[in-house]
């Protein structure tokens, strides 16, 4: 019994961290496995094809790039301003209490239902198709509650005596807003758009109802071209028969790591260099 009693909640957490770096571990070495031997330049740089040994992902690759970045530039300043109007003015009413419960709620809506509500209002009403701008405005709501949320937490750590300050010294209220406030909740914007961003690029449930498994041999030009993603490029290999697509989807996931990795270091980057000039 005393044994029992020892093992704390720490402990419970601590192990339950172990399992997860254990599990995550597998994986990652299960993947290098399978997948470095058919990792090249050609993967990158060639178009899908039928053929695994000429079969490529840039297609896919652009089209996460356009989709996510258009998806962050929607969601990250939307977000933030969002967050600041229902922290900084009139915080304690109803309907911004209202609003905020509903944007943690939405923040749990499962990401297919993003899809389904732009194919719908979007694909089919205002007739833009199956397009780029549709997949990024899915994915840009799909992340606006996370921007928000982290907005409004940042904003509740900006002392109040920073505000009276201000005030004293005869600011106006968008001045504090945006000279006191704003500044000092950029790198945790930054952080919250890190976040977004790793969200959005794995994400394939919202963009198979908007795009579909679609065969594209040619690069997206504008934002109402058709497009794919390198999850939905993944999964339509890794559906296949053959062992060599399985190979090259294990050679994806490696390739959409290292998107991923890179695309969160350069946003760590900046904030930290935010975050000195801000000191």
């Amino acid at each position: 019994m005393s044994k029992l009693k020892e093992f704390t909640f720490e402990s419970y957490v601590l192990l339950t961290i172990a399992l997860l770096i254990i599990v995550l571990t597998t994986l990652i070495v299960n993947i290098l496995i399978n997948g470095m031997e058919r990792l090249s330049f050609k993967l990158i740089t060639n178009y899908p094809s039928s053929n695994v040994n000429e079969a490529g992902m840039r297609v896919a690759i652009l089209g996460s790039l356009y989709t996510v970045g258009f998806a962050v530039l929607i969601a990250l300043p939307l977000g933030i301003a969002t967050g600041l109007y229902l922290h900084e003015y009139n915080s304690k009413s109803i309907v911004n209490r209202i609003i905020e419960a509903s944007l943690v709620n939405l923040a749990g809506v499962p990401s297919i239902i993003f899809g389904l509500v732009a194919l719908s209002f979007l694909s089919y009403t205002l007739a833009l198709g199956r397009s780029i701008i549709v997949g990024s405005i899915a994915l840009a709501f799909l992340v606006l509650p996370l921007i928000v949320v982290s907005t409004i937490e940042s904003a509740r750590l900006v002392p109040v005596s920073h505000r009276l300050a201000a005030y004293a010294l005869g600011a106006k209220k968008y001045q504090v807003v945006f000279k006191i406030v704003f500044p000092r909740i950029i790198p945790t914007a930054l952080t919250s758009s890190i976040l977004a961003v790793s969200r959005a690029m794995g994400e394939a449930a919202p963009i198979l109802v908007i795009s579909g498994l679609i065969f594209i041999r040619r690069d997206p030009t504008s934002l109402l071209d058709e497009f794919t993603v390198m999850p939905l490029q993944i999964f339509n290999w890794v559906s296949r028969p053959q062992e060599a697509f399985r190979e090259l989807s294990a050679s994806s996931i490696i390739i959409l790591l290292i998107v991923v990795l890179a695309l969160n270091l350069t946003a760590i980057y900046i904030r930290n260099r935010l975050q000195r000039k801000s000191i």
